[in-house]
This record gives C-alpha cells, sequence and structure tokens, in this order.
C-alpha cells in the first residue's frame, strides 16, 4: 500500500482533529516560516531515531517539506518502520503557502541573503548551517591569482570562505586569458590582484578578498601565512613551492598543492607541520627540484587551456573538505590527471622518514636562497 498525500487544507483539517504535522525541512529552512503548529524535526534526524519523537507507532502523522518529495521519502521511511498511520502533504509548504493556511512567522533576523545564496549546501547534512557558518568564518591564503587560481578562487568565494587573501605580483596580459579565467581582455595591464578582486566581490560580496600584490620571499611569507586556515599552491615556480612548503611546516598550515604541465596535472594536500612522522610534505615528493630544462612553465612548454580548471578545481574541493572536517583528503596521496587519456591515477605518498624539513623531531633548518636551490647552484 502507497503513502497517502494530501493536500495542505487536507492536512490542515487532520491536525485540527489531533494529526501531527511535522515539518522534515532543515532548521534553515523553516526558519523563514512553516506551517502553523507543525512541529519541525529534520528528515535525516527523523528516520535516524522516528521512535525517539513519536514512540506510539499508531500515531497520526502528516509530513511537509518543501516541495512534497522529501516528506513522501520521509513517510515511506517511517511506514517500512511500522508507523501504521503516515500521510505527505502534497506540493508542501510551497502550497500550503499558495493557498493562503497559516504560518508561523520567519524569524525577523533571518539572514536571507545567506540562506538562499548557500541554500544547496545547507541542504547537505555533512555541511548544513554549521558547516556554513564555518566556511563563513574561515581564512584562505590563495598563492596566484593565474591559471590554478582562477577557478579555484571562483569556487572557493562562491561557495562562501569567508576571507580569501590572494598574493601575486604579476599583471594580466593577453596570454593569459586562454586559460586564468578571473580577467578580461579590459584588464591587460592591471595587477592580477585587483582584477581577481573584483570579479570574486561582484560574484560574492559576503566573501573578503585581501589582495596583495606581492611577490611571495621568505621576507614576507610567514605574514602572509598569518591567521590562515588552510593554503592552496597555484604558484608556477619551483622557488615559491619550496618556499610555501618549508613555512606551512614550521607554521603547522595545510597546503593544498597544484600543478600542471602541458596535458598533466597534479593535485595533493601537505599537512606535516600538524602530523610530523604521519603526513609528507611537498620536499617527500621531490627533495631536489627537477632541472630547469626538465621542467618548463608554460610559457616555454604550452598548456591545454582548461587543464589549469580541472586542477584547480580539485584543489578547492580539497581546501573545502579541509575547512569543512568532511571525506578523506588527498593527505598522503597525490592524484595524477591526464587530460589526453581522461584518466585519473592516484599514487600513495608517504613521508620520508629522512626527510631534511619535516622528519619527526627535525628542527625547522631554517629559509634558505630558494632561488639558487632551484637552479642547482646550492642552499
Amino acid at each position: 500500500m502507497g503513502i497517502q498525500e494530501i493536500t495542505p487544507r487536507e492536512a490542515h483539517q487532520r491536525q485540527s482533529q489531533g494529526a501531527v504535522l511535522v515539518d522534515v525541512r532543515e532548521d534553515h529552512e523553516r526558519a523563514l516560516g512553516m506551517a502553523e503548529g507543525a512541529r519541525g524535526i529534520a528528515r535525516a534526524e527523523l528516520e535516524e531515531d522516528p521512535g525517539f519523537h513519536f514512540a506510539d507507532r499508531d500515531v497520526e502523522l502528516v509530513l511537509i517539506c518543501q516541495s512534497g518529495g522529501r516528506s513522501m521519502l520521509a513517510a515511506e521511511t517511517l511506514e517500512r518502520l511500522g508507523y501504521a498511520h503516515v500521510a505527505s502533504v502534497r506540493g508542501g509548504t510551497s502550497r500550503w503557502i499558495a493557498e493562503g493556511l497559516p504560518l508561523t512567522q520567519p524569524d525577523a533576523d533571518v539572514d536571507h541573503d545567506f540562506h538562499d545564496r548557500y541554500s544547496r549546501h545547507l541542504l547537505l547534512p555533512e555541511i548544513g548551517l554549521r558547516g556554513q557558518r564555518r566556511l563563513e568564518l574561515a581564512r584562505v591564503l590563495m598563492i596566484g591569482a593565474g591559471g590554478l587560481g582562477s577557478p579555484a578562487a571562483f569556487y572557493l568565494a562562491a561557495a562562501g570562505v569567508g576571507h580569501l587573501r590572494i598574493a601575486d605580483d604579476d599583471v594580466v596580459e593577453r596570454s593569459n586569458l586562454q586559460r586564468q579565467i578571473l580577467h578580461t581582455d579590459s584588464d591587460i595591464g592591471m595587477p592580477k590582484v585587483d582584477s581577481a578582486e573584483t570579479r570574486l566581490s561582484a560574484l560574492n560580496p559576503r566573501t573578503q578578498v585581501e589582495a596583495v600584490a606581492e611577490r611571495v620571499t621568505s621576507a614576507n611569507v610567514e605574514r602572509l601565512l598569518e591567521d590562515v586556515d588552510v593554503v592552496l599552491d597555484g604558484a608556477d615556480n619551483f622557488p615559491v613551492r619550496y618556499l610555501l612548503n618549508d613555512a606551512c611546516v614550521k607554521l603547522g598550515k595545510p597546503l593544498v598543492y597544484g600543478a600542471v604541465h602541458r596535458f598533466t596535472g597534479q593535485v595533493s594536500v601537505f599537512d606535516a607541520g600538524r602530523q610530523r612522522g604521519v603526513a609528507p610534505c611537498y620536499r617527500c615528493l621531490f627533495p631536489e627540484p627537477p632541472p630547469p630544462e626538465a621542467a618548463p612553465n608554460c610559457s616555454e612548454a604550452g598548456v591545454l587551456g582548461v587543464l589549469p580548471g580541472v586542477v584547480g578545481m580539485l584543489q578547492a574541493t580539497e581546501v573545502l573538505k579541509l575547512l569543512l572536517h568532511v571525506g578523506e583528503p588527498l593527505t598522503g596521496r597525490l592524484l595524477n590527471f591526464d587530460a589526453l587519456s581522461m584518466r585519473f591515477r592516484e599514487t600513495r605518498l608517504p613521508p620520508d622518514p629522512d626527510c631534511p624539513l619535516c622528519a619527526r623531531g627535525r628542527a625547522f633548518p631554517g629559509y634558505i636562497d630558494y632561488a639558487a636551490f632551484c637552479s642547482g647552484a646550492g642552499s
């Protein structure tokens, strides 16, 4: 026997005769207004332990959500668990409002922009209101507003990260536009961080963008890392990558690494600063930089325009997972992507017990001349 669907007016009538009307939407949805007299219990909570809320399985329950889908699913679950009298409201709260039935008024201090903008995140139990507030309080440092930084910055801002500090001393060139989607033709000659701030603020004015038009050096790297939760490496050269890695290990910041070359890319999370002897650092992957001729940059070797987009979005995904404490980050794993074959390959990356930087119990050796180190001139 299928679940009975009833109209809002029928639900209202049953409610007046003693049935319990249950709004199974999430907290943030109910805060915007709900059917008068309804009891608010999120679907996941209700399905997890219905006996806690309704010990009597013969109680008459009428479930309502926004449009009728979730309440029907919840009703089917309750029926399977032995509840004999369960119905779902066809059209949900939307139809209840359209038919002019009584509502509880929304809280006067509800932030409608917040609830509308992040509604799809708020529906995810893994994020919800608590997770979205966590993102709003988060601070992320992005090194580079170029090929990797462009897609990552767009998605982090759209996701609601509260503060993005973007460091890049470069200006927009026409050759950037094939892959660096933060910038447009009218931005040519403008500092990349200024162009980035304009685009990201237009996308989400709730995100504070801190534009830092500086090259990352040993003199300023710790200032850039101050008060941030996660660092995203969008650098395009080895000296900055080694410097950034060393600073993150010293200061205990997780580093989301990404790199592209022609048609291939790779992503990982280096978190040795917080997990000594358990998680690797960048030097565990590359104890020494490759010779310059073996790793030319994009201006020398070229790059498929969409490739940084794929890798940058993967980096943004890892940043969000770290901030939200959900899923399994790429710590100790190197994800390789080949765009020509459309294949991903994962390589396990254990920490190097003899790493000169992150080995357990090893004191920070100090910053070095990274340009000389990467040119083969020594450290």
